[in-house]
């Protein structure tokens, strides 16, 4: 399989290659140290939900079409992760209540920090691919391969919610591979031939934006449930209304 998605793939100047693992490898040990405290409470969480393991791993294609083995929290049910379609579905039934919350706010790729700092990705550029699509890559879309794979991205921002693009009838995989894939392969291909730090600073604060500054507007934005049930307000609130009038 190697050997197929290897064919044509041309590494980038060595100078920038060079510096963009340096700043990889600071960033990375930087966030590590800071966020481990979150990194111990959410083992913990996910520990009491459902036992180990607490770390989910996949092979993945990395740079040249080397697998490399991937580390997330585990969002899944621990009987169910090698089960089922190789992507994550809308209401996904194998998911936990501890996954939901660490999917909502990408949390669940924090151990891929671990990736970066081992250089089997980096802080950006194309989602690895599993080994199940690995045929994705042939008439040029190879090229993505000469890329490091990346924990943010174009397509991690733009495709950051692509399971409610899946059809709710058919092969999800099959939309996926006929679809989904050429449409992200072309962004990815357009993108990393003209890619600059500046650039690649921007699509990580967009990541971190969307990450945990979207998701906690959103909820911020919900309206209360007793704005909702249309149950009479009660005490303080009582009082301000009458007051207000």
């Amino acid at each position: 399989m190697s050997e197929t998605v290897n064919t044509g793939c041309v590494r980038p100047a060595a100078p920038a290659l060079r510096l963009r693992r340096l700043v990889d490898v600071l960033c990375a040990g930087m966030a590590i140290m800071a966020s481990l405290p979150v990194l111990l409470v959410i083992a913990l969480a996910v520990w009491i939900e459902g036992g180990r393991p607490i770390l989910f791993s996949q092979l993945r294609l990395g740079l040249n079409g080397s697998p490399f083995r991937m580390y997330k929290f585990r969002k899944f049910r621990a009987d169910c992760d090698d089960r089922g379609s190789p992507l994550t579905m809308v209401n996904d039934h194998r998911m936990t209540t501890i996954g939901g919350l660490l999917a909502s706010f990408k949390l669940d790729e924090l151990p891929q920090l671990w990736n970066i700092l081992r250089g089997d990705m980096s802080f950006v550029g194309p989602r690895p691919e599993t080994l199940v699509f690995a045929d994705c890559f042939r008439d040029g879309f190879e090229k993505i391969l000469e890329h490091r794979p990346g924990l943010v991205g174009p397509c991690q921002v733009l495709f950051r919610h692509e399971n409610t693009l899946f059809p709710p009838d058919g092969n999800v995989a099959e939309f996926y591979r006929e679809v989904l894939f050429p449409a992200k392969a072309k962004i990815d291909l357009a993108y990393y031939t003209n890619r600059t730090i500046t650039s690649d600073l921007r699509w990580i604060v967009q990541a971190a934006w969307i990450a945990v500054g979207e998701p906690l507007l959103n909820r911020m934005r919900r309206p209360r449930p007793d704005a909702q049930s249309g149950i009479a307000p009660t005490g303080a609130s009582v009082g301000a209304n009458l007051f207000q009038k």
